[in-house]
């Protein structure tokens, strides 16, 4: 199945589509490079847009190190996830299955990254993006039976436990991140805290 189509089918018909991935084999590299980089840096354009369009004080190179960021951050994140959720796995009843994981994080993150395509429209890119993330909760949740047969009464709090984790790992990363690179390119700490 080609990148496009994926896309389009986990955000429309997520149930359905689950099952389909079900039955693909996949590995945390393949999907990396297959599925997570170009979306990764589908999701990395909006702040470049956001630089083109509103640098204002901040000018463009800021925003040219939120897009790096960001870049970075989603592909950290994905792998850390994947981990997460996999080492999480026995105690929510679930399969413990690294290729599955993969799948789980790659395409539930999938509203995310076109969330953050779109964070540049003012006002309502930030609503878009939240939104996006809420989304691919849902969709999280709907791949955790076909894909690592989480018993129904386990899914909610093992898609809670595995959120705040990755959450808390993802703002983690962006903040060494950005100061390292806001710092490296002569930002401010207080410029860092704005992101």
């Amino acid at each position: 199945m080609n990148l496009i189509e994926r896309v389009k089918n986990i955000l429309i018909t997520p149930k359905t589509e689950w099952n389909v991935i079900d039955g693909e084999t996949a590995t945390p590299q393949s999907l990396l490079f297959g599925y997570v980089l170009p979306l990764a840096v589908v999701a990395a354009i909006g702040p470049l847009l956001t630089g083109l369009l509103f640098a204002g004080m901040w000018g463009f190179k800021y925003f040219l190190v939120t897009a790096i960021i960001a870049f970075i951050a989603n592909i950290a994140a994905y792998y850390i996830s994947v981990i997460i959720v996999d080492m999480l796995a026995p105690s929510f009843g679930s399969e413990k299955n690294l290729n599955k994981s993969a799948q789980l994080v790659a395409y539930s993150a999938t509203p995310g990254y076109i969330g953050g395509l779109l964070s540049f429209i003012p006002v309502l890119g930030m609503l878009v993006s939240l939104a996006a993330w809420v989304y691919g909760v849902y969709i999280m949740y709907l791949g955790l039976g076909p894909i690592k047969k989480t018993p129904e009464d386990k899914k909610v709090v093992y898609l809670l436990v595995v959120y705040v984790i990755f959450i808390a790992i993802y703002f983690i990363i962006i903040a060494i991140l950005g100061a390292i690179l806001f710092s490296a390119l002569g930002f401010g700490v207080l410029n860092t805290l704005r992101y």
